[in-house]
């Protein structure tokens, strides 16, 4: 059962990160957690920033099922804001003490998977070269990160609703008219 292996990795790796920054966090403490042996450790991770990573993008697939449409987006980002949030003291020891390229490359992969899919729904049926739908959800995924980096660097006090209600309305039909934009451009 490897994903109960992962997940027991991942379940030591939040509980460990209460007590004690990343940094400090060794293989060893990780595999004396939760039982199992160091091989099976690196059987499903190259190292520990592996599985801190993996168990981002687990936690971000999950806050995003079925939500990457026009209607659900905003659905989507709370469920991504609501996903940090939970995982504050992972979220905040990560953040502090780990490579913050790489946290900030997890929330863009994610922001782009939830834009992409409103960028390809409201592009359908029109002549849009993907070139084009990617430049329109890496432009949205840039404005989402930044959004959320600052809320995390705040200590993550501003109301998640409010904060989404706000993004919602500043891009109120705002990738409809990018996508109808690229389209007159042709």
């Amino acid at each position: 059962m490897p994903n109960a292996t992962k997940a027991a990795l991942e379940e030591s790796l939040k509980r460990l990160l209460l007590k004690k920054p990343l940094d400090k966090i060794t293989i060893t403490d990780l595999t004396t957690d939760c039982g199992i042996s160091r091989m099976a450790f690196y059987y499903h991770f190259k190292d520990i920033y592996d599985l801190v990573e993996w168990s981002c993008v687990e936690d971000g697939a999950k806050a995003l099922q079925g939500k990457k449409t026009s209607e659900s987006w905003t659905e989507g980002l709370t469920q991504i804001f609501e996903a940090v949030l939970e995982n504050k003291p992972f979220i905040m020891n990560v953040y502090r003490n780990a490579d913050r390229e790489r946290m900030e490359n997890y929330l863009y992969k994610l922001t782009y998977d939830l834009i992409v899919g409103v960028v390809e729904e409201k592009s359908k049926g029109l002549d849009l070269t993907e070139e084009d739908k990617k430049f329109i959800a890496n432009f949205y995924k840039y404005g989402f990160v930044g959004i959320m980096i600052e809320w995390i660097q705040a200590g993550m006090k501003e109301d998640i609703e409010e904060l989404v209600n706000k993004m919602s309305l500043t891009l109120h039909d705002t990738v409809t008219t990018s996508v109808q934009n690229f389209q007159q451009d042709k």
